[in-house]
């Protein structure tokens, strides 16, 4: 099934967390630390009506709650689920994922492009040479099911410090995965302890079905946000130039741009 059937059928070398959101939200693009910044409280487009009225306090509620960095919970071991759901794409019709795939992706790289100081393109021994984040969490699928399992990988903010941070006029990061999918994501979120890069699940590689080689873990939102089959990273003060310009592939098919769980 196609991803749109689905859809429409239902920063310096040093750079650190704080210094990266107090630059961001100076520019109208994350969170001031004095709280005052609007854009922290809204997503990049807003939708007339109710709808764009439930964006905002959706959003705003789950920031002003979640503004000291607060984790969300992780589980033990034990509780992790076995046979963790496989959901949608799980096996993206793509030539040239399809060719990395038959090689065990060791010809995949990530580009990390956009409004960074030092565009680099890492492969998945680099990634797992970085500084390394486990965390067992629960993943909230809005169709309406959960499952709990533990996630290895690279914080996203240690792959942006690595490409030397981002220029003053940056505002998002839009990842791109095989088969067509993408999804943007504010400062805030990008520099969250818990969101990584997992190449791992519950202590082996990535399964394909869970979005391999590469899949990101952004914890405090809803499923369709947990982009699988990453392909690209690209640092942007807009999201006008991708897709129907609302910043992500689901939001352009009427769902919730922020989808803090």
């Amino acid at each position: 099934m196609s991803k749109r059937k689905v859809l429409e059928d239902k920063r310096q070398k040093l750079l650190t967390r704080r210094n990266l959101i107090k630059r961001a939200g100076a520019l109208g693009g994350g969170l001031l630390l004095t709280g005052c910044d609007t854009q922290f409280y809204k997503p990049p487009v807003v939708r007339d009506g109710l709808m764009g009225v439930a964006d905002i306090m959706t959003m705003a509620s789950q920031r002003m709650l979640m503004s000291n960095e607060q984790l969300v919970q992780e589980h033990d071991s034990s509780e992790i689920t076995k046979n963790f759901p496989v959901w949608n794409q799980s096996n993206p019709e793509d030539e040239e994922y399809q060719r990395l795939r038959s090689t065990n992706y060791q010809d995949w790289r990530l580009p990390v492009t956009g409004l960074i100081n030092n565009p680099i393109s890492i492969s998945l021994s680099d990634l797992k040479r970085m500084p390394r984040r486990s965390q067992t969490t629960m993943h909230i699928c809005e169709q309406g099911w959960s499952a709990i399992a533990e996630w290895t990988g690279t914080p996203l903010l240690s792959v942006i410090q690595a490409a030397g941070g981002i220029k003053p006029e940056a505002k998002y990061i839009m990842i791109s995965a095989y088969g067509g999918w993408y999804e943007g994501y504010d400062m805030f979120d990008v520099t969250h302890p818990q969101t990584i890069l997992a190449y791992g699940m519950n202590g082996k590689d990535l399964p394909l079905g869970n979005g391999a080689p590469l899949r990101l873990r952004v914890e405090r939102h809803c499923g369709y946000k947990q982009l699988k089959f990453i392909k690209s990273i690209e640092v942007v003060s807009s999201v006008e130039n991708f897709g129907r310009g609302t910043g992500g592939l689901n939001s352009d098919y009427g769902f919730h741009w922020y989808a803090g769980a």
